[in-house]
């Protein structure tokens, strides 16, 4: 048992030993290994720092190579542009010395002429006392055969002088208007003359109150409805007096606003066409139209636009140039008449080499407060100033708008030619229609102003008030005072009267020496 023991302990000291010493040769080779490894590793890296150091030099070449170029490149262009400069600065100094010659050259002319000239004021300052003498002589020997003193002699010969002065002023004044009247009438002529001519519009046959047709007298009784309620509905929906009288077979409407006559007619005949009317049925139509007629006013806006070659209008602009459509002024179409106007500026500004585009804005747009006047107190031009400026219209825009009527001063061309294009617009054969009350008056009136001048005789108003002819008293007014009553009467009429195009005023003064032989 004891030997048992022995042996086992015996066993395992030498099993001890033995896992020592083999595990002492595998650590051995582990550490042999691991140094083997990290001196591969040292190697490759000594290979790759090798390797990159190379290429960091050849990157380093490459750039130093690039920089090198670009600085002699440079430097080059450097050089070339010192040497132009240098070459400019010879030319410059070759050519103030050339200056200095030259001004030496005149510096000794003057030098020298300046001598002459004094010789010259010598001569002439004896002269003038020889004269100034000569001319005292003269005046104490005047005197003497006169009898005037020097001041009366000199107050007369003034007073001559201013007379005369006057006299050619006013000869030298009128043939200077002549010219420049003539000169620019003759270009004024051409311009309108073209624009006119490239305008085809139509003769207005426009009426301010609509009249509907029925197919017999009975449905006037229908319209009328029972206890008057059909017609009393149509009229509280269309804000518009419908007059049913004696007339057969039609209906008349009247009210001041065009675009609701307009709903109501519309609004009328299809009523009559269906049939069927009573208050329901009349609020129905009523409104569908409304909403028809909205979108038949942004169409016509819309087509005035395009038609004017107008672009980037606001949409409530475009709204109210649609409500132009059924405006009528003296009988003209209200927003036929602003493209007119449009077309005209247009034309005229493109004949005096003008941009046409704010022309031909101002032009479109001139009118604009037209659609809204029965709605809004002002008048047309206040509102279409305050429309452009709330819809954001430029400045010039704003005064042609203002100022087309003449409620201000003009201060650019293009207001001038939208004034000029409006004028021409409702002035020509078949534009507007003027009644017989209001045309007397203006003759009337265009006749008194020319009567009220002092030595005016007769007067008469020819070609329908577009010229007026005044017969002077030949011993109260001479040449020049009728040439001056004339600037005079037209000033008056200008600032008087309100009228379309121009008035010619001529006055005419006659002189007959008449004698018998006996």
């Amino acid at each position: 048992m004891i030997l048992t023991i022995v042996y086992v302990v015996a066993a395992l000291a030498i099993g001890l030993s033995l896992g020592f010493l083999l595990r002492r040769l595998i650590v051995e080779q582990q550490i042999t290994s691991s140094k083997s490894y990290a001196v591969q590793i040292i190697e490759s890296a000594k290979k790759e720092a090798t390797s990159m150091k190379k290429e960091a030099e050849l990157e380093n070449r490459d750039k130093v190579l690039k920089t090198q170029a670009e600085f002699d490149a440079k430097s080059k262009e450097e050089r070339q542009e010192l040497q132009n400069l240098e070459k400019r600065f010879r030319q410059k100094e070759e050519n103030i010395d050339k200056k200095m010659d030259s001004l030496d050259k005149k510096e000794k002319d003057l030098v020298e002429r300046d001598r002459e000239l004094n010789t010259i004021d010598k001569k002439n300052k004896k002269q003038e006392e020889e004269l100034s003498r000569m001319a005292q002589d003269q005046k104490e020997k005047l005197e003497k055969i006169s009898g005037l003193s020097a001041e009366a002699a000199k107050a007369e010969l003034v007073e001559s002088m201013l007379t005369s002065a006057k006299h050619e002023a006013l000869l030298n004044i009128k043939r200077i208007e002549e010219e420049t009247k003539e000169t620019s009438d003759k270009k004024a002529r051409e311009i309108i003359t073209t624009a006119i001519q490239r305008i085809a519009a139509d003769h207005s046959s426009e009426i301010t109150v609509s009249v509907v047709p029925l197919p017999n007298d009975e449905m006037k009784g229908r319209i009328i409805g029972r206890e008057g309620r059909n017609i009393k509905t149509l009229e509280t929906e269309t804000g518009v007096d419908f007059i049913i009288d004696d007339t057969p077979e039609a209906v008349t409407l009247s009210a001041f606003d065009p675009i609701r006559r307009e709903i109501a007619r519309i609004s009328l005949e299809k009523l009559i066409s269906d049939g069927r009317i009573h208050p329901g049925r009349i609020e129905e139509v009523v409104a569908k139209t409304k909403a028809e007629m909205e979108q038949k006013v942004k169409e016509y806006g819309e087509q005035a636009c395009m038609e004017a070659g107008v672009p980037n209008v606001h949409p409530e602009i475009v709204r109210l140039l649609g409500r132009l459509h059924y405006r009528t002024s003296y009988g003209q179409n209200v927003l036929n008449h602003s493209i007119e106007v449009c077309h005209l500026a247009s034309i005229m500004a493109s004949e005096l080499g003008i941009d046409p585009t704010i022309a031909k804005r101002a032009g479109l747009l001139h009118d604009i407060g037209k659609a809204i006047d029965h709605e809004v107190e002002g008048t047309h031009i206040e509102l279409g100033v305050e429309a452009a400026k709330k819809y954001g219209e430029s400045e010039k825009v704003i005064h042609a708008i203002h100022a087309h009527h003449g409620d201000v001063e003009t201060k650019t061309i293009e207001a001038v030619l939208v004034k000029s294009a409006d004028a021409i617009s409702a002035a020509r054969p078949g534009a507007r229609r003027e009644t017989i009350e209001n045309y007397i008056k203006r003759l009337e009136k265009l006749e008194g102003i020319a009567s009220s001048f002092e030595g005016v005789q007769k007067v008469f108003a020819i070609q329908a008030g577009r010229e007026i002819r005044i017969i002077v008293q030949p011993e109260a007014i001479d040449d020049m005072k009728a040439y001056q009553l004339s600037k005079d009467i037209a000033k008056r009429i200008e600032q008087e009267l309100e009228y379309p195009g121009q008035i010619k005023v001529t006055v005419v003064r006659e002189v007959r020496a008449v004698d018998y032989a006996k």
